[in-house]
């Protein structure tokens, strides 16, 4: 084909090219000039932020015959070998599909062998962190002390899957998400120098949909190019971004300030019919109301705005909306698109949204109707009648509420109680063979759960676990005093245990079940008993054997002892 993407045509080839990492590109630079390159570096971040680019144009600037620059010259032999693949010494890996042990071997075997176009070998390596855990460990003493004409280049998005001794043998730069400014500044280049026509806001709109990802809104602006006819107009961008207008959110957050609920939902219906995503147009609307939220703190931070352009309709609209209302549909919209993301009808979250935003009371968030409220203020005040009746009559008030501390205890009687006598019982006869004998089963007794199609009671077990065994018996506790509830007061799932653990282990074993806010209350006592019966015996067992039988005869109260 003879039509190259725009990303691929104006990949950076010069460090100046790589746009928004200027902290990554200014160290490298300083370092090529010095010439204290190191062997090995580790260049992270999100996606289409130029890690790879990066790496490229390292390769060609240790290599450059025209070393040490800061920049590749990309007209002599090597520069123009190494950016159209021809020099061999200079090898892109991808380690998605080369990550055995078998391809890191392959390198340290060839690392040893010289250069042959330029001075130095570089290997790079994308989305190093796919490696096997047998390839890293093959990398790493080679990554540590490489031959002097070796340089490796690690790029990852994800550093966290990478070991600690592979990224400490490294020099490791992070590269940030692009600003939107940034990337609008670049498009804007390369539309000029390709006499494309586009318009300004469609620019913002695209580099906003791209997330920070340089290649990303090439691909978008790619995109819209082939979509419009003959410029790319703010619709286009929002067609092939499925972004949704500026006018759509103003009528929108307009009908929910006017309690038009029919007003949100025809909007709501014009989007969706033009083929707008309900998670892109809730996404959307958060960001139109927290720009809403910064004009309204601070107007002149005009480069913060993410979806809005300033204009009489949005002032209008901000001089409004309180920034209390503001809070509440932000947060409305946040729990309804963490609800969306696990429903097949996210439409029915987004309508039942609305509904409610449009029925809140406008000051304070309340969604209580007001024929109710009404009500509740009509019995508030004939309490308030009876209480300075009563009140007259001379009946303290207090008398009054005094069934009320027993109601706290009925409904404190209902909380779980650990069977205290039965924990201490297997714990006097508790060791420590036997709770490792639980332990070291307990992955199997899970296991057993699920495999008996018993997830429900052993999701019961997520956050449990033996803390106590005897021969006979074991203590479990629990995370939550109603998952402990639940298990001990569901007499199946006790039997189930008892039966899984005779299978497992040879004999059946008791179990009581302790929440955890209680299980260090109930140890503790145990310990002051153990402490206090072997201070008894001790005392016992040194005293003399005539004050004992004298102690037996007429007892601790009538006995005094003298020295």
């Amino acid at each position: 084909m003879g039509y190259q993407a725009l990303y691929r045509v104006w990949r950076p080839q010069q460090f100046i090219d790589v746009v928004g990492q200027e902290h990554v590109t200014k160290t490298l630079q300083n370092a090529l000039i010095q010439q204290k390159v190191s062997h090995a570096y580790l260049f992270s971040g999100p996606r289409g932020t130029g890690k790879t680019s990066a790496a490229k144009i390292l390769s060609k600037a240790v290599n450059c015959e025209r070393a040490p620059v800061s920049e590749p010259c990309n007209e002599c032999a090597a520069c123009r070998g190494i950016t159209d693949g021809s020099i061999p010494d200079v090898i892109e890996i991808d380690a998605a599909s080369n990550n055995g042990v078998e391809e890191i071997r392959d390198i340290r075997d060839k690392v040893k062998y010289a250069p042959n176009a330029v001075t130095y070998k570089v290997y790079i390596i994308d989305e190093v962190h796919m490696l096997s855990q047998g390839a890293f460990n093959a990398l790493l003493k080679t990554l540590e002390e490489p031959p002097k004409h070796v340089i490796f280049i690690l790029a990852t998005t994800e550093p966290h899957k990478i070991p600690l001794t592979i990224i400490s043998r490294c020099q490791r730069f992070d590269f940030k998400r692009i600003q939107p400014q940034d990337i609008v500044g670049r498009m804007s280049q390369i539309i000029e120098e390709t006499g494309v026509k586009c318009s300004e806001q469609a620019l913002h709109i695209i580099a906003r949909a791209a997330e920070g990802g340089m290649r990303d809104a090439l691909s978008l602006l790619d995109q819209a190019i082939s979509f419009s006819e003959d410029e790319v107009s703010v619709e286009d961008a929002l067609t092939v971004t499925g972004s949704v207008s500026q006018a759509f959110l103003g009528r929108l957050a307009r009908a929910i300030y006017e309690k038009q609920v029919a007003e949100a939902l025809q909007v709501l219906d014009e989007l969706l019919a033009l083929g707008k995503d309900t998670s892109r147009f809730i996404e959307d609307m958060i960001f139109f109301y927290r720009d809403m939220l910064l004009y309204q703190a601070a107007p002149g931070l005009g480069d913060s705005f993410e979806r809005v352009l300033i204009d009489p309709q949005f002032k209008e609209l901000a001089g409004l909306i309180s920034q209390e209302q503001i809070y509440i549909n932000i947060e409305n919209f946040n729990k309804t698109q963490q609800e969306m993301k696990w429903t097949n009808h996210p439409r029915i979250f987004l309508e039942v949204a609305l509904v409610k935003l449009c029925s809140q009371d406008r000051g304070s968030g309340s969604q209580v109707p007001d024929g109710q409220v009404q009500d509740l203020l009509g019995k508030i005040g004939e309490l308030e009648r009876q209480l300075q009746s009563i009140r007259e009559q001379g009946v303290p008030a207090a008398e009054n509420v005094k069934t009320a501390p027993a109601k706290a205890q009925r409904i404190n009687k209902k909380a779980y109680r650990a069977p205290a006598g039965k924990i201490t019982q297997i714990l006097r006869q508790a060791t420590k063979q036997d709770l490792q004998t639980v332990k070291s089963r307990w992955g199997e007794v899970l296991e057993q759960l699920s495999h008996q199609n018993q997830k429900s009671l052993a999701a019961l077990l997520n956050e449990a676990e033996p803390v106590a065994a005897s021969s006979s018996a074991f203590v479990l506790k629990f995370k939550y005093d109603i998952h402990c509830q639940m298990a001990m007061e569901n007499d199946r799932f006790i039997e189930t245990m008892a039966m899984i653990l005779q299978q497992i282990t040879g004999h059946r074993l008791e179990m009581a079940g302790v929440p955890e806010s209680q299980w260090q209350q109930l140890r503790e006592d145990f310990l002051a008993t153990q402490n206090q019966d072997s201070t008894e015996t001790d005392r016992k067992q040194d005293e003399d054997p005539f004050i004992a039988e004298a102690r037996k005869l007429v007892g601790d109260e009538l006995l005094e002892i003298k020295e």
